[in-house]
């Protein structure tokens, strides 16, 4: 018998049903849980950063590189609404967390806020009062969130200044950015002293892209989410790699949302030709992989086949616990999900669930209660 506890979170008690649309998914743990479990991968929405940007241009929905047709515009439409009290809402939040089996959230800001496109100074603004909102999430629960913030990276001395203001005054706990800048790849945008300075905070990076660059072919079934997102992570985790940034900042803690995109299942993709051609040698001398595994990679897959494929070629201190709420390409069993993986020791089920998350995000398990 199913149970639905939200508007829109579709978190069920009990068991879940089997099938191939729902692989993996085992039985959620709210009150039996082992193991301190942390959110990677959850966002929050602040409205009035939607109304600054609606004085730029009063019919604005902020929605492009989504809304794609008429019905895929009407869905996005209906859901957006319906989920709006997941977004803006903490103790609907805390409610939800609750029933998933999570002690604490990454909250990280809705990527519809990340306003590259904008002029940076505009941008740096709309910023601020996201920041701004998630730190009063934080604060209103401290024993619960902690904050990632959204900085203007179409400038890097911008996002610099905004990157510091939110780990050092505001004590955030990372930053999230999309995977490219107006359509410029990460490694090309001028940000060496963006990747720079994050590396010596020790902060995470959490990687999540928004629609897709490549939008001609896209235009239905979803495929700019389906499709376009693990597409837009690929590039980017691949120029990363092969323009030698993860060889120059060895020591940033990047996480890709969405399991990575499709590179983690075809990294031998990657490693072949490096083998063979002198243009896929021309900044690195290692094979891809061994950047690659410096990587992260959150639990958004939604098969057991897929998370344990990961586990295992990457190893299970490299992938992170994340539910993409409250969006409707959630993992809304996350626990469940977990556990899911065939023959996964406790051990690594501790590191997915919740220990790989505290060192990434610098947090001291004390200052949290478990639910």
């Amino acid at each position: 018998m199913f149970f639905k506890c939200s508007p829109f979170g579709h978190f069920y008690q009990n068991h879940i049903a089997r099938g191939p649309a729902n692989e993996g998914h085992g039985e959620t743990v709210t009150n039996g849980k082992k193991h301190f479990t942390v959110d990677i991968h959850c966002h929050i929405h602040v409205p009035e950063a939607d109304e600054m940007l609606k004085t730029l241009s009063p019919d604005y929905t902020g929605r492009s590189m989504v809304d794609t047709n008429p019905l895929t515009t009407k869905i996005n439409k209906e859901q957006q609404a319906s989920i709006l009290p997941q977004l803006t809402d903490p103790e609907i939040r805390l409610r939800d967390m609750d029933q998933q089996g999570i002690d604490v959230q990454a909250v990280s800001p809705s990527p519809f806020h990340y306003n590259y496109d904008y002029d940076a100074d505009f941008t740096r603004n709309t910023c601020k009062i996201v920041n701004d909102r998630v730190a009063e999430v934080v604060a209103s629960h401290p024993d619960r969130f902690v904050g990632l913030c959204t900085v203007p990276l179409q400038n890097c001395d911008l996002a610099i200044a905004e990157l510091e203001r939110c780990i050092n005054e505001l004590g955030f706990k990372g930053v999230e950015i999309s995977t490219n800048v107006q359509g410029m790849d990460l490694t090309r945008a001028g940000l060496d002293k963006f990747f720079s300075r994050v590396e010596d905070l020790n902060t995470l990076i959490f990687m999540h892209p928004i629609g897709t660059s490549y939008k001609e072919r896209m235009d239905d079934h979803y495929f700019r989410n389906t499709i376009g997102h693990p597409l837009e992570s690929a590039l980017a985790v691949g120029h990363l790699v092969f323009d030698g940034y993860l060889d120059k900042y060895s020591g940033l803690k990047i996480c890709v949302a969405h399991g990575g995109g499709y590179i983690p299942a075809y990294y031998g993709r990657f490693d072949h030709p490096f083998r063979l051609r002198d243009d896929c040698r021309t900044n690195i001398s290692e094979p891809p992989s061994k950047f690659v595994n410096q990587l992260f990679f959150d639990t958004v897959v939604f098969t057991e086949t897929q998370l344990r494929h990961m586990i295992e070629v990457w190893g299970a201190d490299h992938v992170v616990m994340g539910t993409d709420y409250p969006y409707d390409m959630a993992e809304t069993d996350p626990v469940g999900h977990v556990n899911s993986v065939k023959n996964l020791s406790d051990e690594d089920k501790a590191l997915v669930m919740g220990g790989n998350a505290t060192k990434l995000l610098n947090l001291d398990v004390n200052e949290f209660t478990s639910n």
